[in-house]
């Protein structure tokens, strides 16, 4: 199956390419005035996309295969390392110019593709053979049904998720600068989503197995503890950044222009406290016999989330896009919830939940307090310790999660070692 849907993959992204090839002169004329290099670097976007196109398919894959852990080095370390390599050759002026830049930087998810294609290989992983399977003629109306919904529910996430750059970029004046800032704060917001890949990928075959067996007390287990250890995180470090931002922008001369980024960094980290907050609900739906709700509710999101990124960007510009996601993806997860709550009597949320955001609130006021005058690269540090001291004492002495007391005791114990 992975050969024919390499074989589709590859098959829709020449369509793809071609449309943007015909449609060019219109990008041209939507984006030209306040994006000119979007329009000058415009076919550098293909091999990007090709690469990223490629490499998640076999990401997914090799979920699969339960070896999530590489496919998240690769996507999460691996990427950002390349990235950081091409920056500081730029700032180093081995390349000599920002095109140098731009056009091996398209190629940085096709070298990931690579990668894990060669490694699937090696590891005799992976057989390409097309020839279909009994089993696939037998259910070959029920799998393209299936995966059809499935492609078509991601593919409406992904453009909820990207329009607000589209957006930004056609219709906010110097559209590219806040793209960048845009860009900036969503960077930074994708330090809170660090874990939820892992547990995304992790989760997948331990819950299609559990829907196989009626085992839904394992599926509420997966549900709650999700839930609960995503929140701890994202919460954290959502107040972590928050406290630090407008001091690190100073502090490491970064232009004054990415300040603009503080209050869509915001929207953007409370719309991750929330997705992460109500857990695996999507790979929940996802992986029962009501996946086609999955979609359904994708349809929602997107039906909302284009009209209101546009009308809020025109009139409040870059912030507009993500106050807009914050109202949508609250939506969009509420329904989920309300829906798996309703079915299944599910849902994520204990006591412990509104104990984790009091514990976040109470770092976030006394750090502001103590320091919100102080600037300079010790004063974040010192208040980043007072905060993580705060809100990890707050969450080991109330045992918020199961998972974090063993995480610190392992910690302590090593710590001890090193110190004897």
């Amino acid at each position: 199956m992975v050969t024919w849907a390499l074989l589709v993959s590859i098959t829709g992204f020449i369509m793809v390419m071609t449309g943007g090839f015909i449609f060019k002169d219109l990008v041209i004329r939507k984006f030209g005035a306040n994006s000119a290099e979007l329009v000058k670097y415009y076919y550098w976007i293909f091999p990007f996309g090709f690469g990223l196109t490629i490499y998640s398919l076999l990401e997914a894959f090799t979920w699969q295969l339960k070896e999530s852990v590489l496919t998240n080095y690769l996507r999460e370390v691996q990427f950002r390392l390349f990235t950081t390599i091409l920056i500081i050759l730029f700032m180093t002026k081995v390349l000599d110019s920002f095109d140098s830049f731009i056009k091996i930087y398209a190629f940085t998810y096709d070298l990931l593709a690579f990668i894990l294609l060669t490694y699937l290989v090696i590891k005799q992983k992976i057989v390409l053979n097309f020839s279909p399977s009994r089993v696939t003629k037998k259910f070959l109306i029920k799998i393209i049904t299936l995966a059809g919904f499935i492609w078509s529910g991601g593919l409406v996430y992904n453009i909820a998720s990207f329009f607000a750059m589209i957006v930004i970029a056609a219709v906010v004046p110097q559209g590219l600068t806040y793209v960048g800032v845009y860009t900036l704060a969503q960077n930074i917001a994708s330090l809170i989503q660090a874990p939820q890949r892992g547990i995304i990928s992790a989760s997948i075959a331990p819950l299609s197995k559990a829907w196989k067996d009626k085992d839904l007390v394992k599926i509420s287990h997966i549900y709650h503890r999700s839930s609960i250890n995503q929140l701890i995180f994202s919460t954290g470090m959502f107040v972590l950044i928050w406290i630090n931002f407008t001091d690190g922008i100073f502090t490491f001369h970064l232009h004054k222009g990415y300040l603009d980024a503080r209050y869509v960094f915001l929207f953007i980290g409370l719309t991750r406290i929330v997705d992460m907050g109500t857990g695996l609900n999507s790979q929940i739906i996802g992986t029962s016999t009501f996946w086609r709700f999955e979609f359904a509710t994708g349809i929602i999101l997107l039906a909302l989330t284009l009209p209101l990124n546009y009308i809020l960007a025109k009139q409040i510009g870059v912030v507009g896009p993500a106050l807009a996601d914050l109202f949508t993806f609250t939506l969009y997860n509420a329904v989920r919830y309300g829906f798996l709550y309703r079915k299944f009597h599910m849902q994520p949320f204990t006591v412990k939940s509104f104990y984790t955001l009091l514990a976040g609130l109470a770092g976030f006021v006394v750090c502001h307090l103590l320091f919100n005058q102080l600037h300079g690269f010790g004063w974040i540090v010192l208040r980043s310790i007072v905060f993580v001291s705060i809100y990890l004492t707050c969450i080991i002495s109330m045992d918020l999660s199961p998972d974090v007391l063993p995480v610190w005791k392992t910690v302590k114990k090593r710590l001890w070692v090193k110190s004897t």
